[in-house]
């Protein structure tokens, strides 16, 4: 039972470097997950498919935010942006990848829309990254940054649910701590992101991109024609700022895409007869991340209900002595393997408290170390999973014209530039507070 999670999150990770599509991938893991646990096929299926509904708001508000983006495109606004990049930052790659990850950190705390605003940036940009000769993977790897260093690190917008997370998870198993405690005890893990987007910028992918003559062919057809700025272009940044403001208000992102879509058609932005369009491209852009975050909470249930994850942490820290930096290594492992396979942060926290809190508490960790370790082991699974948002996110928008690879362009980079340096820097973190 308790090498459940290890073979199974194996399973989704040898299919997905394979290339298999990471549905199937998801599907196979929690398949297999439910049959070394005892279940026959048909339970396995069906406890996968009843937590699925774990992932229903997240999955649509995507599909609808994928729509608003296709509304948005039409008018051409996107094109006045991409214009003023090409005149700005044409030719200086750091400053521009720099500029990604800023504007992607903006969206966890200042204007906390997450993802939406990738399908709306990053597609009209493509020709500008090709004509630059811009590894696409530089590109992932501050997105990727911007949708997860700001929320470990700062109390704010969606940072300041993650850290009340922290604090609730932990007093519910025993452990007392303050938001303000948190920030410090994740101050040190979120550093190490900082470091690992500086060796991506400027040195893993500083080499101009090989691009061949059809590429460049093709490239320079796609230049982003002159677009002046008129009176839609008014009602769509009218229209933009109410799906925000109907965001923040609500704390909900379904009815902020919704906000955004009935006022591009109020304002005749877009002709009502195009209504089906809109939401079937907003369904062809989103979509397949949709239906990986579902299946990724089916993932979740069939590990939680069948005590998989707990049967590993038992397993794991029964032979730690009171070792702490070999305890803090394995929880911090095993966070590892489980928010991989899940590919949730803030899903994974309460999971991951029940079983840390009580084992810290014995081992003798501070609130402050325990909080590192848990903070920690929930954020890996935002990078480098094949589940996470945070990657799925990126590959949407680099991939709109299918030369941008999953799981080798966005997965593979943000787990080496993010994920390892996170593990350590939490270790570290967890052994000095």
């Amino acid at each position: 039972m308790e090498w459940v999670v290890l073979i199974s999150v194996l399973i989704l990770t040898i299919l997905s470097l394979l290339r298999v599509n990471v549905i199937i991938a998801i599907i196979a893991a929690a398949i297999s997950a439910g049959l070394m646990s005892g279940l026959n096929i048909k339970e396995a299926v069906e406890l996968l498919v009843s937590g699925m509904g774990g992932g229903a708001n997240t999955a649509l508000s995507y599909i609808l935010l994928g729509a608003f983006a296709v509304t948005i495109s039409y008018t051409g606004i996107t094109s006045l942006l991409v214009t003023y990049l090409i005149r700005v930052l044409s030719g200086k790659k750091t400053m521009l990848l720099l500029v990604i990850a800023a504007v992607a950190s903006l969206s966890q705390n200042v204007i906390p829309v997450h993802i939406a605003f990738i399908p709306i940036l990053i597609p009209p940009l493509l020709p500008l990254f090709d004509k630059m000769r811009l590894d696409r993977r530089a590109v992932a790897t501050a997105l990727t940054f911007g949708l997860k260093a700001p929320y470990i690190l700062i109390p704010a917008g969606f940072g300041l649910i993650f850290h009340e997370t922290i604090v609730e998870s932990m007093k519910q198993n025993g452990a007392s701590i303050t938001v303000n405690e948190t920030v410090l005890a994740m101050l040190i893990p979120g550093s190490g992101m900082i470091v690992g987007l500086l060796i991506a910028i400027f040195i893993t992918y500083r080499k101009d991109r090989v691009v061949n003559d059809e590429l460049k062919e093709k490239t320079s057809k796609e230049e982003t024609k002159a677009v002046t700025f008129n009176k839609q272009h008014v009602f769509t940044l009218i229209a933009v700022a109410g799906a925000l403001t109907a965001q923040i208000i609500t704390s909900n992102l379904i009815i902020g895409a919704l906000t955004g879509l009935v006022l591009m058609f109020l304002f005749f932005v877009i002709p009502f007869h195009k209504a089906d369009q809109v939401v079937s491209e907003g369904i062809g852009m989103m979509g397949t991340i949709a239906f990986v975050m579902l299946v990724a909470s089916g993932f979740g249930k069939v590990l939680t209900e069948t005590g998989s994850v707990e049967a590993l942490v038992e397993v794991s820290s029964g032979f730690l002595n009171q070792n702490k930096a070999l305890i803090a290594f394995i929880l911090l492992l095993v966070g590892l393997i489980v928010t991989i396979g899940i590919g949730s942060s803030f899903g994974t926290i309460p999971i991951l408290a029940a079983l840390y809190v009580p084992i810290c508490l014995a081992a003798g960790f501070s609130p402050l170390a325990t909080a590192a370790l848990i903070g920690t082991a929930g954020a890996l699974g935002d990078a480098g999973s094949p589940a996470s948002d945070s990657t799925l996110g990126p590959t949407s928008g680099l991939n709109a014209d299918g030369r941008h690879h999953h799981i080798w362009d966005t997965v593979v980079p943000t787990f080496i530039h993010y994920n390892i340096p996170l593990f350590i820097f939490g270790w570290v973190a967890a052994i000095i507070l």
